[in-house]
């Protein structure tokens, strides 16, 4: 559950990137400096940020990476704050791109591996306005409030049509998911497939309607089942393509 951003610096500078990164236990300011390659898949950057004591430190390494799809040029980044290794990728918007802006959004990258929905608990209402949707998931474990926002990085059928958010403590958006229109073979009706990474694992999950809802904003969170009818891509993990 990690969101955040990085902004490219002048050529020039000892730093090459700065940024701030984002879950919902922290917030860290965050510098990508340039280091010597010892083989082509070392790293290119040092990730530091600076403790509570006001001491620079070591907290990663990043390496400049290309999309095997996109061909768009990415940063990926192995960063251990004190909670164990978690990885990240730092993307630009097709708009960024077009403007050749030094801006990059920084999101989750998780492996494949699903927990069991179990005992879930959901709703998804939709809002009047900015194609979006408010939501809750909760069990006896966990209890997220999230937004499903319109996803601008869309290029191909297959990318999410949604990306799902939390607030960290200071209220910065944290990307924690994706979500697929979809639409059931069986029945014709519209749902909306999530794949949400929470406190206990990456959870697939979806949004229906019932009789009574069908035709209103409001959707009932149900545990995933395989039927066959899932968006082609809908597991491919949280790494949003660039």
């Amino acid at each position: 559950m990690f969101a955040g951003t990085l902004t490219r610096n002048v050529e020039t500078a000892a730093v090459q990137y700065t940024g701030m990164i984002h879950s919902t236990r922290f917030d860290i300011a965050i510098q990508l400096e340039a280091r010597a390659k010892m083989s082509e898949r070392s790293p290119d950057f040092d990730v530091t940020a600076v403790n509570k004591s006001g001491r620079k430190v070591r907290i990663g390494t990043a390496w400049n990476e290309t999309g095997n799809t996109s061909g768009n040029p990415y940063i990926s980044m192995q960063i251990d704050v004190g909670l164990g290794p978690f990885r990240v990728n730092a993307v630009q918007t097709k708009e960024a791109r077009a403007a050749q802006s030094g801006a990059f959004e920084i999101i989750p990258l998780v492996s494949n591996g699903l927990m069991k929905s179990g005992s879930i608990s959901g709703e998804l209402t939709a809002m009047d306005a900015d194609n979006a949707f408010t939501g809750y998931i909760a069990n006896m474990m966990f209890d997220l409030e999230f937004m499903l926002i319109e996803n601008s990085y869309k290029s191909e059928e297959t990318h999410p049509d949604y990306r799902i958010e939390v607030s960290s403590p200071r209220g910065t958006p944290i990307r924690v998911g994706s979500a697929w229109m979809a639409k059931s073979s069986r029945t014709g009706n519209d749902y909306l497939s999530l794949l949400i990474n929470t406190p206990d694992g990456d959870l697939r999950v979806n949004a229906v309607q019932n009789e009574e809802q069908r035709g209103g904003q409001t959707f009932s969170i149900i545990p995933f089942i395989d039927s066959g009818e899932q968006p082609q891509d809908a597991g491919a993990g949280l790494s949003l393509v660039a």
